[in-house]
């Protein structure tokens, strides 16, 4: 979000993007843990933005542009009633995020029809585009939950992509075991992913994956 402090009405719809991303992911998870009958029925399905901020991500937001949200431990979901319910878990806060996104793309195609084509996600994370100033803050929304959801799906603790990829083996293997422990118990997958928050400066490698897979989104919709 950093970079796109010249731009303070596409800074403002980044802000907001991840509020909406925090919140649309949370409640997406309880509710799926809730309906599959993974947790008791009667807990509240509605945010907790003290419990669903992890400060690491906020921090990846405000510097690299993509964030995401508290953790979900794989223990915490259990998959004694099924890996394919426990994998739905993980799946569902990414999913509802990117379908935000589009349903935001939509809006913006509707009314700025010409203005997607030649744009990549990392250029509306750092606003290096010129546009009305509804334009401007309509775009900054949908980047940023198409930013926030693509991140989310990467398998690496500790982003969601770690509890689908974990929730799909039968049996996780030593390797695996491993992986969980170096990435997730030691934190490394956060450092990694902060690394890439913040180098290289001019384009930090976070992007990398949400502009090969995000742009595909932006050029469907341009």
């Amino acid at each position: 979000m950093l970079f796109a402090l010249g731009e303070p009405f596409v800074f403002v719809g980044l802000l907001l993007s991840f509020l909406l991303a925090l919140v649309l992911r949370a409640v997406a998870i309880r509710y799926t843990a809730r309906s599959l009958g993974l947790v008791d029925r009667r807990e509240a399905v509605a945010p907790r933005l003290r419990e669903d901020i992890d400060p690491f991500g906020a921090v990846a937001a405000a510097v690299g542009g993509p964030g995401w949200g508290r953790t979900i431990d794989v223990d915490e979901v259990p998959r004694s009633r099924g890996r394919g319910r426990a994998a739905l878990v993980f799946l569902a806060g990414p999913v509802t995020v990117l379908v935000a996104a589009q349903l935001a793309l939509l809006a913006f195609r509707l009314l700025y029809p010409d203005m997607l084509v030649f744009l990549r996600v990392s250029d509306i994370l750092r606003g290096l585009f010129e546009a009305p100033i509804g334009a401007q803050l309509l775009l900054g929304v949908a980047g940023g939950l198409l930013a926030f959801g693509l991140l989310a799906l990467l398998p690496i603790p500790p982003l969601d992509g770690f509890g689908l990829l974990w929730s799909a083996q039968r049996v996780p293997g030593r390797g695996m075991q491993g992986y969980r422990l170096w990435f997730q118990a030691k934190n490394l997958g956060v450092v990694v992913l902060l690394a890439c928050c913040f180098l290289p400066l001019s384009y930090p490698l976070i992007l990398l994956p949400v502009d090969l897979v995000g742009t595909v989104f932006l050029r469907l919709w341009g």
